[in-house]
């Protein structure tokens, strides 16, 4: 079973570790101070400001699943990696608050986020909550001394990454300071592979797996996290608003330097001087975006996420893990690489 043809399976594979980390994440989010809750079950689409019970798309829940498979590929039962699917997806919450004020986003998956909802003051205390609730969930576990030491790793590379995409923001778009493809691999692996191999890792370690599993789980978790990255990042320029939820070419009139428009930028001929030339400018996104896709930066999008893809199979490769949860960690990486790219 190769990653490209498993996966159709992928949607069963999330879904069934939703289920079985939904109730331990509610009840976790259910011991917070209740203000503090509200806004944290805000963000997880389970209400409305006030408290009035929504339901709302919550996310794809990949991260609490590469716990649950980190713990069955140690050969554990999924509900070992539990507490770990309930850490990374509280301290992915937690990012995402304070990543919407950071970026000034007013909405996410069509709704007001929790700054624009409930104040800036407010969400800021939500997200340091969320943190302090991931920490604890880790630090009750048999493993904790470990499992906070993945976590603290994990989060230092988070805001080393986040600090790179700010920081990318201030720099042109052509000359000697530009951003160069390589430095955004190294952003995407801290901002977003981090936490995706941490999850995967923590789940390994809390099924009792092997060192070198464990590590082996967290580079392959990064890879996926370029690969994750790279295809969002083309999706925010060609994906349908009404399935990502996100506007059209909402990147493009932000300016922010994303892969297919370094890859674009990086290329020869005619079509890349005309796109820098636009960049520079303050540049029509419909235009831009025909630009980047006639200088080969859309058709580089998927060929980079492959080749992560491969090297998460790299890693996985020769691994002691169970054959049940090797194919379901396959599944997710077809369906993430090919999400309507």
């Amino acid at each position: 079973m190769t990653a490209l043809t498993s996966a159709v399976a992928a949607p069963e594979v999330l879904d069934r570790c939703r289920a079985l980390v939904r109730p331990a994440l509610r009840e976790a989010v259910g011991r917070m101070h209740p203000w503090v809750g509200e806004m944290a079950a805000y963000s997880f689409g389970w209400c409305e400001v006030g408290g009035r019970p929504a339901v709302v798309s919550g996310g794809k829940g990949l991260r609490p699943a590469l716990a649950v498979l980190g713990a069955e590929a140690a050969g554990a039962p999924g509900r070992a990696g539990i507490p770990a699917a309930v850490a990374v997806e509280l301290v992915h919450a937690f990012s995402l608050l304070h990543d919407d004020i950071m970026d000034g986003d007013a909405a996410r998956r069509r709704r007001p986020t929790v700054w624009k909802a409930y104040g800036t003051g407010p969400a800021v205390l939500a997200g340091d909550a969320l943190f302090a609730l991931a920490v604890e969930t880790l630090a009750a576990t048999p493993a904790g001394p470990a499992a906070l030491r993945l976590l603290s790793t994990a989060l230092g590379d988070l805001v080393r990454g986040q600090a790179d995409d700010l920081l990318f923001a201030t720099r042109p778009w052509t000359g000697p300071r530009r951003v160069r493809a390589g430095e955004y691999r190294t952003m995407a692996e801290h901002k977003t592979g981090a936490l995706l191999g941490c999850a995967a890792a923590l789940g390994a370690l809390l099924g009792g797996a092997p060192p070198a599993t464990v590590a082996a789980l967290d580079r392959a978790g990064r890879h996926l996290g370029i690969a994750f990255q790279v295809v969002d990042d083309a999706l925010g320029i060609w994906g349908d608003p009404a399935v990502t939820g996100k506007p059209a070419h909402g990147d493009l009139r932000e300016g922010k330097k994303t892969f297919p428009v370094l890859a674009a930028l990086d290329a020869e001929g005619p079509a890349a001087g005309r796109l820098a030339a636009l960049l520079e400018s303050a540049q029509e996104p419909a235009e831009a975006a025909a630009l980047i896709e006639e200088a080969g930066g859309r058709a580089a999008a998927p060929a980079e996420a492959r080749r992560h893809v491969a090297a998460v199979e790299s890693a996985l490769a020769g691994l002691p893990i169970a054959t049940g949860a090797a194919d379901d960690l396959r599944s997710l990486l077809g369906f993430l690489v090919r999400r309507d790219l």
